[in-house]
């Protein structure tokens, strides 16, 4: 386990929070459940028939765990409520009819979408943040998040990042850890969506990763240095976004547009932006869209050897992170640390 990792494990120990798992039919969840449980990295919350959980996983122990049946709980119908509320009005574009014409229509619907039910359980304050995505794509994880928790205030964006902890020492990440985003989620953000995922990422920066945020807003140019704005216009809108961070969070040490050098290397930042307080010293990178954030993850994570956490989702009002349908027990439980310092 990597250093940056055991700092998270440790942080998230200390908070008790309550994590809920809507996937109680997948047996890597109710296995990360036990040991998220045993390791006291957080309360945790399954979701699901308490007897069919437990005949699918006999080797595992199910003590200290929650278990909700959304089948007989007595707040199903509060729930259901929560949800009539927050979608009233809301027409489904296949039928031309309101999503939930009743209380009972909502119920019924939470009781076939265990997602929905979690993050139910996250809006009415019972549980402390939502982990999902082992067995269901992200749209099913990230819709009941948009529909019903929304985003924090100030915030217009949902979006990802990346922690990457670095395997050694390296001149040029100090920290030993560093944060890229969007690598996930926006595929072409404008100019005020990066400024969102600037601040957001700043915060991931702080709370999870441990470190002081200094944000590149990273281009194929520094300062001017190129321009497409006659095909693409990527660098002005990196500019335009550099600016509406800055009246955003005006706290916040963010510049750009930077190209990567001139972001991480001081003799180069100090020779393109000599005046910047990021230039030569940034930790924190964001991408101008997925296709470069993408790709620039996965060639430090590939040539650099460096480890990539997440990809965790930052600006919901409350925390709300997806699995890979790939992912192991110890990819769960990380994501179970990770949420639980998300968590206010």
């Amino acid at each position: 386990m990597s250093t940056v990792l055991e700092q998270i494990t440790k942080k998230a120990s200390e908070l008790n929070k309550n994590i809920v798992l809507p996937e109680g039919e997948d047996s890597r969840v109710v296995k990360a459940a036990e040991e998220v449980t045993k390791e006291k990295l957080a309360t945790v919350t399954l979701i699901g028939n308490p007897a069919k959980i437990k005949e699918n996983n006999p080797d595992v122990n199910l003590e200290g765990i929650i278990i909700v049946d959304p089948e007989t709980d007595e707040r199903t119908i509060k729930y259901a409520e929560i949800l009539f509320k927050a979608r009233e009005g809301k027409i489904n574009k296949k039928t031309n009819l309101p999503e939930y014409p009743t209380v009972e229509d909502a119920k019924q619907s939470i009781l076939k979408d265990y997602t929905m039910y979690g993050a139910l359980m996250l809006k009415a304050g019972d549980v402390d943040g939502l982990v999902s995505g082992a067995c269901h794509s992200t749209a099913n994880t990230l819709r009941p998040g948009l529909q019903v928790i929304k985003t924090a205030p100030g915030v217009q964006t949902i979006s990802s990042s990346f922690i990457m902890v670095s395997p050694r020492e390296n001149i040029y990440n100090p920290d030993g850890v560093a944060v890229f985003a969007d690598c996930a989620i926006n595929i072409e953000p404008d100019a005020n969506q990066l400024a969102d995922i600037a601040i957001s990422s700043a915060e991931t920066a702080k709370t999870i990763a441990g470190i002081e945020p200094r944000v590149a807003m990273l281009s194929f140019s520094t300062k001017g240095s190129g321009n497409d704005d006659k095909f693409f216009k990527s660098v002005p809108k990196m500019q335009e976004a550099t600016k509406i961070a800055k009246e955003k969070a005006p706290e916040l040490i963010v510049d750009g547009e930077f190209q990567f050098d001139a972001a991480v290397a001081p003799e180069v930042g100090k020779l393109k932006a000599p005046d910047s307080k990021v230039a030569g010293n940034a930790n924190v990178f964001v991408f101008p869209n997925i296709n470069a954030g993408n790709i620039g993850y996965k060639i430090a994570q590939r040539f650099g050897g460096y480890l990539a956490l997440g990809p965790i989702c930052q600006g919901f009002a409350k925390p709300i992170n997806d699995l890979s349908r790939g992912c192991s027990v110890e990819d769960i439980k990380a994501v179970v640390a990770i949420t639980a310092l998300q968590a206010k």
